[in-house]
């Protein structure tokens, strides 16, 4: 249905920031499906920073107050006919995004029908008949697949410039580790929220227990709640390394990298607890008005890193914006004893050490396809005192090879297995993507590393990765981690090293020492 030769595409992006988030997923799989294709996104300003520096997406078109009313709309309309399109998916329902895309005169344009707007469609999809039963990722994979497009499932991520990792960690540089986020708002109504006072409690019971600290997050309209939750904690604990607010007072893209320098985020049902899970940081997602199947974290996730507290009531859930009955049943169900038991479950504490394979822990000969060019380095048993101080150790490793076709994946398996069951190694990850397709657990992309805390319950901060080359060391600023170069492979000197060895042996010894 869909024309693949269609080299200019426009899609309508929704209005709401974890429903945009909901979209990531169907914007990877219309960039795999069309790698040719110049894809831009029309979206209104508040939600666009989810969207930014990401790597499926070439344009940003912003709808904003310039395109109120019917001069506005025909000033985009014009706008977007200059951009020539040749075709348009609306992931937004409103009849505005077909009257927008008719009026600039996109030949094809695809949408599901509804909002009485299927005349303004050239091709008016059917709704998918599991929209109320399945998570909503699904309702616009569905959109895609419905256009002869191959829709695979991916989890939303939304991808960060290692500068704004970096300013974000500075912030937060004064503040008592491990870090507690709490978001006590929902902007859909006050059925989604559960209590200030018990923010708070669970703020300081966490603050007390780990010697570490609670930052608030919240929108300009969520001061109020915020300031309550602020007011309610132990007045010795207000300090400014142990409690911060930060409601009201950073950008969306702000809160982005803030959430991910997070170790906990507890939240209710609302767009930063869609953006806590699409920076994968651990998660713990209070639901009482709304369903998770069909809004929470994503499905089929790897690990513990996401937990949904949701009370086992018969008015549950009504999808109300504020409770009919006026008493907030649902909400007073869930306890903080309940919810800081799942905070400690869910919480990384352990060390870890990661290895690159090809140049780190074995010569790198090239794709390396048979075990004839696979060879260990001889000191590779120096791995085991790691274990003996208490690291879990863990091999990550770019294998582009499988992509390119000229490595055998299930030789990769086997090439790896042999760490795990000869060395003690504790998993070994690797990214089977070639680079084009800038997937998220390519390194410096921390994906692996994120994937290998939900699944060891590891705490990055404690970590060290060890690695030949300069993305492995990216890779640990990324993630605020220590980076080791080890000159067994071509790179001799990288500024990014926090501490530069000769070979495996003098890496693992230094890591003892710093422990």
């Amino acid at each position: 249905m869909f024309d693949r030769s269609c080299r200019n595409l426009l899609v309508r992006g929704v209005n709401w920031i974890g429903d945009g988030v909901m979209t990531l997923p169907a914007l990877t799989a219309l960039r795999k499906a069309l790698p040719e294709t110049k894809i831009s996104i029309l979206l209104k300003p508040w939600v666009a920073p989810v969207f930014e520096n990401n790597p499926n997406i070439d344009e940003i078109i912003l709808y904003d107050d310039k395109h109120k009313g019917i001069i506005g709309k025909l000033k985009l309309s014009r706008m977007l006919n200059k951009k020539d399109f040749c075709s348009a998916i609306l992931l937004q329902n409103a009849f505005d995004a077909a009257l927008i895309t008719f009026l600039a005169g996109i030949k094809n344009r695809f949408g599901y029908n509804s909002d009485g707007r299927g005349f303004l469609l050239t091709s008016a999809l059917p709704l998918p008949h599991t929209k109320d039963t399945t998570h909503q990722i699904y309702y616009y994979l569905n959109l895609v697949e419905q256009l002869g497009l191959k829709a695979d499932y991916s989890e939303p991520y939304i991808f960060l410039k290692p500068e704004e990792r970096l300013h974000a960690r500075e912030m937060l540089n004064h503040m008592r580790k491990p870090i507690l986020a709490v978001n006590p708002g929902a902007t859909y109504g006050s059925a989604k929220r559960w209590f200030p006072d018990r923010f708070a409690e669970i703020a300081n019971w966490f603050i007390s227990d780990t010697g570490g600290s609670a930052i608030i997050f919240g929108g300009k309209t969520e001061v109020d709640i915020a300031d309550e939750i602020y007011k309610k904690v132990i007045p010795g604990f207000r300090t400014p390394d142990s409690l911060l607010s930060l409601a009201g007072k950073t950008s969306l893209r702000e809160l982005i990298s803030l959430a991910s320098e997070c170790d906990v985020f507890v939240t209710n049902d609302s767009g930063p607890m869609h953006i806590a899970y699409a920076v994968r940081t651990p998660l713990i997602a209070i639901f009482g008005s709304t369903d998770p199947v069909l809004t929470g974290p994503p499905p089929g996730v790897d690990g513990n890193n996401y937990i949904v507290i949701k009370p086992d009531l018969s008015c549950s859930p009504c999808f109300e914006r504020s409770c009919k009955t006026n008493d907030l049943r649902c909400m007073y169900a869930i306890t903080s004893d309940e919810v800081y038991y799942d905070i400690k479950k869910i919480l990384p504490n352990n060390p870890a050490v990661f290895f690159d394979r090809d140049g780190t822990l074995n010569h790198d000969t090239g794709y390396i396809n048979t075990m004839d060019d696979f060879h260990i380095f001889t000191d590779i048993d120096n791995v085991r005192l790691l274990k003996e101080k208490g690291f879990k150790v863990i091999g990550i490793s770019n294998q582009s090879g499988i992509a390119r076709g000229i490595v055998n994946e299930a030789f990769v398996k086997e090439a790896n297995s042999i760490f795990m069951q000869r060395f003690g190694f504790d998993d070994f990850y690797y990214c089977p993507h070639h680079p084009d397709e800038h997937c998220p657990c390519r390194k410096p992309e921390p994906e692996m590393l994120l994937r290998a805390r939900a699944q060891h319950g590891i705490n990055l901060r404690k970590s060290y990765i060890v690695g030949d080359k300069e993305a492995d060391l990216l890779l640990a600023k990324a993630v605020g981690a220590k980076g080791i170069l080890v000159q067994t492979g071509e790179l001799k000197e990288s500024e990014d090293a926090d501490f530069t060895a000769k070979n495996l042996t003098e890496a693992v010894n230094w890591i003892i020492k710093q422990k």
